[in-house]
């Protein structure tokens, strides 16, 4: 199917395109600017949706509107651990570039592979995406992950633009790796106003949007929902249950123990109408990570009037923001305290001037979100500004 969208930046002559995948993406202004975006494998894998790949997405078909052609180069691999495929692979696809191109990298992919990506920084424009600094990943042996750190570093500072989602993200990159501050920028995700949700019963219904893995930490919430099995609750946790087998093994073992399993129920991956329905059904959205550089589905919450309850990490508190009129759409938790989830659940049934509350604001935060094209403004002016000639070896 083609689409006919308008040119935000210019009026510019536009080719329809087939949107099959994130070389076609959309219509074509004919005297854009080229972009390579090299992505995970797994992009468009509905099994495995992440905000990472609906980040990557998005700005795919938002950037044209400001001056970018995108070219997608998805490279398959257990990224940020390739095997040697998958290590020729992305040697493969940057080598096949000219000399010059701009080249805007997921970092999940470049990040790692430092031997692969630093000799073609001599040669190519590049901008590195950092979704989740890759040693910051929840569960890692502590050798490996110093080992990751030490890859995404020197990949960080041998390219002469690296992009965060929220201004956490970029304390975080600029601090930890020691970068110079005016080459780490930021591009937060926006979000897509939705009809409001119209809940179950204004209370009741608890949905979660996240990958089952570690660090998003669902037996965290799974521990505080044991201890409030007194209020009328359902619980649905929408993600992913492929990433990490073992922990979903471990989780479902929770949930028996607890005697949750009609009450509690792991729904799997979800996207479209189906993950609209979700949505539509939520009376208050809950995610329990122990780290998030943003937290997508926060937004996506709140962008159907959904307040949220989540743990205080990284960028979290950057995504629920506040209404214009100071408002709090949601309660943050510290990440290891389940008694506390528990309290504030508790707070949440027992009070009902806390709910309307938490609504009202949730509400206005909805009409003052940013959207996409926010985003892909930002990834085009950090585009626009690298440099002519690419970064030589010292």
């Amino acid at each position: 199917m083609t689409d006919t969208t308008v040119d935000r930046a210019s009026a510019l002559t536009y080719v329809p395109v087939q949107r099959a995948g994130l070389d076609n993406v959309g219509i074509i202004p004919m005297s854009l600017r080229t972009v390579h975006f090299v992505l995970p494998g797994g992009v468009y894998d509905p099994a495995t949706p992440s905000g990472g790949n609906a980040y990557d997405r998005r700005v795919s078909l938002d950037l044209p509107g400001f001056g970018w052609q995108v070219h997608g180069h998805p490279v398959d691999g257990g990224w940020p651990h390739p095997d040697a495929t998958a290590r020729a692979e992305l040697a493969r696809t940057l080598g096949a570039l000219p000399d010059g191109a701009v080249v805007l990298l997921d970092g999940l992919v470049a990040c790692g592979v430092p031997e692969i990506v630093l000799p073609q920084a001599e040669r190519l424009r590049l901008a590195v995406l950092v979704h989740l600094p890759l040693g910051d990943e929840t569960g890692l042996d502590a050798a490996v992950a110093a080992e990751l750190d030490a890859r995404e570093r020197q990949v960080l500072r041998a390219v002469p633009a690296v992009i965060a989602t929220s201004e956490w993200a970029v304390r975080r990159l600029v601090s930890h790796h020691g970068l110079a501050p005016d080459r780490v920028h930021v591009a937060a995700p926006g979000a897509d106003i939705a009809p409001l949700a119209s809940g179950t019963d204004g209370v009741s219904r608890l949905l979660c949007v996240a990958a089952v893995t570690p660090r998003k930490g669902q037996h965290r919430l799974v521990e505080a929902l044991a201890a409030v099995t007194d209020l009328p609750w359902s619980c649905v946790c929408v993600g992913a249950l492929t990433q990490d087998p073992e922990y979903v093994a471990e989780l479902r073992g929770l949930i028996r123990e607890h005697g949750l399993e009609d009450r509690v129920r792991l729904a799997g991956p979800q996207a479209g109408a189906e993950l609209d329905a979700s949505y539509a059904a939520a009376d208050l959205m809950v995610l329990t990570s122990y780290a998030e550089t943003y937290g997508m589905a926060i937004t996506e919450a709140l962008a159907r009037g959904i307040p949220v309850l989540a743990t205080d990490v990284g960028g979290v508190s950057e995504a629920v923001g506040r209404a214009p009129d100071g408002g709090v759409p949601g309660i943050l938790v510290p990440p290891e305290d389940s008694p506390a989830l528990a309290a504030e659940l508790r707070g949440w049934f027992g009070e009902a001037d806390v709910r309307r509350r938490l609504k009202a604001a949730a509400r206005s935060r909805r009409a003052a979100l940013d959207g996409w094209a926010t985003t892909a403004r930002s990834l085009a002016g950090v585009l626009g500004r690298l440099p002519q000639e690419p970064r030589r070896a010292a």
